[in-house]
């Protein structure tokens, strides 16, 4: 396991020294991903499967980060999940070229989450016309959705073009979906009311990820998080306690029975975010490259 041991007692460290080498680490982070930005971005697939952070802010864009979403790419498959409405700066500071996306996986119909779908349809349409076949796959009312926004913002666009090349799939809980080179497991989380919001286990080339999506409390994440390579769990709140969202020490509480290799926050809210130097797991940020 790929990660600090915190139990109860030692999970909520003192602020001081912690603080300061938690600030190091974010730096030296963002002085490599730099670097990487530098050598070069053709959107080529790794010769191993990593995920790249687009975005791990929450709704507000705390601390100045970007909205909700990631690229895992493999040798089988580029795989966008959720598309939060800076998507498309996400990508290009990242270098990942629109066009090379197989699959697109969201968890839930929240802005911050999905409304950058009609960006990339955009993209699509007028900067990158090179996309061959994309399926978007998520929870129900999904793509009618996506289609009533970008009528919305971009009424006299002919959308048609890409529509034709953009297939929507519905994820329903419970259920283990396939897509070409990528595997996808899904249970329902208690985040919105009427619609369906979903926890994911991706799996492609062997490895797999699994992305908490925004969720409160659930029992079930423990059972989808075994054998995971990687899992990302969202940390909006650290002193509130909320049933549709995690805090910080409901996760320190439970880190041990997660089963995956390596656990990172995610989905950072300013809570989180101000409490920084009592957090004992890796905090994810912009630009952000994990092996998995």
């Amino acid at each position: 396991m790929q990660r600090p041991r915190i139990s109860g007692r030692d999970a909520i460290r003192p602020a001081g020294e912690p603080r300061r080498r938690n600030r190091l680490a974010h730096e030296l982070g963002m002085s490599i991903a730099h670097k990487q930005l530098k050598a070069g971005g053709d959107g080529a697939p790794p010769p191993s499967a990593t995920l790249t952070v687009l975005g791990a802010g929450d709704a507000f864009a705390s601390g100045g980060r970007l909205q909700a979403s990631y690229v895992l790419r493999s040798k089988s498959a580029n795989v966008l999940i959720d598309a939060g409405p800076t998507l498309l700066a996400g990508l290009k500071r990242a270098g990942i070229e629109a066009a090379t996306l197989n699959l697109a996986l969201i968890t839930h119909l929240h802005g911050d989450h999905f409304a950058g779908l009609p960006f990339l349809i955009l993209e699509y349409l007028y900067e990158s016309p090179a996309l061959r076949r994309l399926t978007i796959a998520g929870p129900r009312n999904l793509e009618s959705r996506v289609w009533a926004m970008f009528r919305l913002m971009y009424p006299k666009s002919p959308a048609e073009r890409v529509a034709r090349k953009l297939k929507f799939v519905t994820l329903k809980p419970g259920t283990r979906s396939r897509f070409a080179g990528v595997t996808v497991d899904c249970i329902r989380t208690p985040h919105t009311t009427g619609d369906v919001s979903l926890a994911l286990k991706v799996t492609t080339d062997g490895k797999s990820l699994v992305f908490s999506g925004d969720t409160g409390w659930t029992e079930d994440l423990v059972a989808l998080s075994a054998n995971a390579d990687l899992m990302l769990l969202e940390c909006t709140y650290f002193e509130t306690e909320a049933a549709f969202h995690l805090s910080y020490p409901r996760i320190a509480a439970n880190l041990e029975r997660f089963k995956a290799r390596r656990v990172v926050l995610t989905h950072l809210g300013r809570e989180t975010l101000r409490r920084s130097g009592e957090i004992g797991l890796e905090m994810a940020y912009d630009g952000m490259t994990l092996p998995l």
